[in-house]
């Protein structure tokens, strides 16, 4: 098929760990997952390009470093406005596109060319969260959900009302299982144009409490309340008992609305293979940086984890799958691979001309995943202002001030140790970034900051 369709699955904080195929936990439950992994191609070398979710999100949809446009932290990220997103090349490419969950490229509002029907979504169905403290509420989405919890604590919860186009919709349920169902509906819309649809899943994100009833009493889970204005409690106390190591039944939460996401995920498969769609549609799952302290993610093998450029907080489950490409087989590659490869992966495999997939800091995956051989001694590099790192084939550079003040927030209320000083690791011998090797290597940790160096010069 010239234009196979696309489905692009975004998860929100997913450990890398946290697959049940992996067999790290035997209380994760994944078949969705596995059967992608089973069917597919497992990039167990997968990285996003920021170790936070704003960054990370505008390097995938524009297929660039976000750096370029000055895009480190939360503070600073915003959509990069100047260069067509992955929506836009494939709408030209005559695709029917659709939009349908979380979306945070850093500050936004109604109407501003981060939202997805002002980047190239046909069909939208989102939540902002970058007006809503960087998430979604997983049950509450409404007026009364807002007046009910008074107006730093809709903030904070996430309960303002989601968005079809630039117009608010209500919602008072399950927000997982209504991403799915739209996206489904959409996949199934009498429309012969091939389609690409973004499912942008806020699970796993914290607070994952927020489950429906039902759900909480068939896993024995008790009911927690939300922070609201009128709580006794300040908002900073209430959220460290929220989190790591404080809450009770924390990775219970988390593992019931994995499993929940993860049904979504499989019903979505299942619909291809009723459509008729399976062989000619590629599906792609990754999520938008490492497992997270906060909700009890677990990033095994991988030292460290969201907030932090330890391999934990930037190498993420990546699945890829396309029968009719020769994307499939159940097989893994090792390469290093780039959430920034997805732009110019896609676009290849539409059928956009070869300048148009150069276009980008990524490179195109299609022949490794189809099974040539994968470029080993790859360079990716990540830079976050207090904290950058560079991997150069086997070998990562990684620095950060761990007395600057991010370093010293993130570690106090984030719960995330982000380290300090410069160290050097050999990958392939130590994925889980036990032996510092700076000492013993000068050479290397100065060919590697080299190379930090000249791609930091060659941004501006």
């Amino acid at each position: 098929m010239s234009h196979p369709n696309i489905v692009l699955i975004v998860s929100d904080d997913h450990g890398y760990g946290d697959r049940g195929y992996l067999g790290h936990d035997q209380q994760v439950r994944t078949p969705a997952l596995d059967r992608l992994a089973a069917t597919g191609v497992d990039c167990t070398n997968g990285y996003v390009s920021a170790p936070i979710c704003s960054p990370s999100r505008a390097g995938l949809i524009s297929g660039h470093y976000q750096q370029r446009w000055g895009a480190r932290w939360f503070n600073d990220s915003r959509f990069g406005d100047h260069l067509p997103s992955l929506a836009e090349r494939l709408g030209a490419l005559g695709y029917r596109t659709g939009y349908f969950g979380k979306v945070h490229y850093g500050p936004e509002d109604i109407g501003d060319r981060a939202c997805p029907p002002h980047h190239g979504f046909d069909e939208t169905y989102y939540g902002l969260a970058g007006k809503q403290q960087g998430r979604l509420n997983y049950l509450r989405h409404s007026a009364a959900a807002v007046e009910e919890y008074g107006p730093e604590a809709s903030w904070r919860m996430a309960v303002q009302p989601m968005l079809t186009g630039d117009t608010e919709v209500e919602l008072e349920g399950f927000l997982t299982e209504e991403l799915g169902r739209r996206a489904g509906a959409f996949i199934e819309a009498d429309d012969q144009r091939p389609f690409f649809t973004m499912i942008a899943f806020n699970a796993v994100h914290n607070f994952c409490w927020q489950l429906p009833e039902d759900e909480l009493s068939a896993r024995g889970l008790p009911v927690r309340a939300d922070w609201h204005d009128a709580d006794d409690q300040g908002y900073g106390d209430w959220y460290d008992g929220s989190i790591t190591p404080n809450l009770d039944h924390g990775r219970d939460y988390y593992l019931a609305q994995l499993e929940l996401m993860d049904r979504e995920i499989g019903r979505l498969l299942d619909r291809l293979d009723q459509l008729g769609l399976a062989d000619d549609t590629i599906v792609v799952y990754l999520t938008d940086n490492g497992g997270s302290p906060c909700n009890y993610g677990d990033n095994t093998p991988l030292r460290g984890s969201k907030y932090t450029l330890w391999e934990g907080g930037i190498r993420v489950p990546y699945l890829v799958r396309w029968p009719g490409g020769g994307w499939s087989g159940g097989r893994t590659v090792d390469a290093p691979v780039s959430s920034l490869d997805l732009l110019p992966t896609l676009v290849g495999a539409a059928g956009a001309a070869p300048e148009i997939v150069a276009q980008s800091d990524g490179v195109d995956l299609g022949p490794m995943l189809a099974g040539a051989e994968g470029d080993h001694d790859r360079v990716l590099h990540w830079d976050c202002d207090f904290q950058w790192a560079v991997r150069a084939g086997d070998l990562k550079l990684r620095w950060c001030d761990g007395d600057s003040p991010r370093a010293k927030g993130i570690r106090a209320v984030e719960r995330a140790e982000p380290g300090n000083g410069t160290r050097l690791y050999d990958l392939r011998d130590d994925p889980g970034e036990q032996r510092d090797l700076a000492a013993e290597r000068p050479n290397d940790v100065a060919r590697l900051t080299a190379l930090h160096h000249d791609w930091v010069d060659s941004l501006r």
